[in-house]
């Protein structure tokens, strides 16, 4: 539904996208993921025709979005939630829209409740909070009930209710077999909305993979261990070809090591355990971790990962 190949484009010196290559997919709520100037925004803005790329093509449906016809049947993109007409209500800015598309008044009606707009139906939008602005681009962007979604910062400004009504309606329009590409930098909120993920940075890809695939290849198991021995359990356990590294006091965090294996490695070697405790890096650790391997993050090479394999990024 969604192909991007080979993008290029340059901002004068700045190169924003870089050979960029993927595919997204119908039945999932894909997660594009990068830092800051990555260039996510710069990518959707060329699927939704609002840019001309210098090299390689952004495809929905197997052409560019300009040679879409009745693209809001097809498409439906929110990139910036002010971007409307601030003078005019809520529901005249659909209304606007509907008829463009030859769409019904009383769908306006339908999606102005589905985002929790229809007492504000009537208000400017240029009164609107940052929230609502929100429900109002979300509004627009189902309002033909399109195959594909394309959301820039969707949760910006929502509430925890809001949020969780987005993901619901994500999913659920991922379950009914549409396309879902949402950009976020919200990590926790990636980790419980998407089902795959893509993630550049400087423009490139440095991975795409499914979520499941993504947490077991990059985040880790972490065990804290209290002992009177820090330091002897410390050279035990880098001899077990795990690292250990000193925390507060008497802690150490082990990584590369089961607890159950930590403890048991301590009891053979007549070392006292006062407390052990096991938990996981975060999906946010992992991506900052990947994205600070970019050159112009700390000087290492790029790694583009795709299902279990790495290639060198370009």
């Amino acid at each position: 539904m969604i192909e991007v190949q080979h993008l290029t484009k340059s901002y004068g010196r700045t190169r924003a996208v870089d050979d960029l290559s993927f595919v997204v997919r119908p039945g999932k709520v894909t997660g594009f993921l990068g830092r800051n100037g990555a260039g996510k925004s710069t990518t959707l803005r060329l699927l939704l025709g609002l840019g001309v790329p210098d090299a390689g093509r952004a495809l929905l449906f197997g052409k560019p979005y300009r040679e879409l016809t009745d693209p809001l049947l097809h498409v439906g993109g929110m990139l910036e939630a002010t971007s409307t007409q601030r003078t005019r209500s809520a529901r005249h800015h659909l209304l606007w829209l509907a008829r463009t598309h030859r769409i019904p008044p009383s769908r306006v009606r339908e999606v102005l409740d589905m985002v929790g707009l229809s007492e504000a139906g009537e208000r400017r939008s240029g009164g609107f909070s940052l929230g609502m602005s929100q429900r109002l681009g979300i509004a627009a962007a189902v309002l033909g009930d399109p195959e594909v979604l394309l959301l820039d910062e969707p949760v910006n400004g929502l509430d925890p209710e809001g949020v969780r009504w987005l993901r619901n309606l994500l999913k659920e329009r991922a379950a009914a077999g549409h396309t879902v590409l949402l950009s976020s930098h919200l990590m926790n909120e990636m980790a419980v909305t998407a089902d795959q993920l893509i993630i550049i940075g400087h423009g490139r890809l440095l991975a795409d993979m499914s979520l499941s695939d993504f947490t077991a290849a990059h985040c880790r198991s972490v065990v804290r261990v209290r002992s009177h021995e820090p330091g002897r359990l410390r050279g035990i356990v880098r001899e077990a070809g795990a690292e250990a590294e000193p925390e507060s006091g008497d802690t150490l965090r082990v990584t590369g090591m089961e607890s159950r294996d930590v403890a048991k490695l301590a009891r053979s070697h007549g070392i006292g355990v006062d407390e052990l405790a096991a938990e996981s890096t975060s999906l946010e650790e992992a991506f900052l971790e990947m994205t600070a391997r970019e050159p112009g993050c700390s000087g290492g090479a790029g790694v583009a990962l795709r299902g279990g394999g790495a290639h060198a990024a370009r």
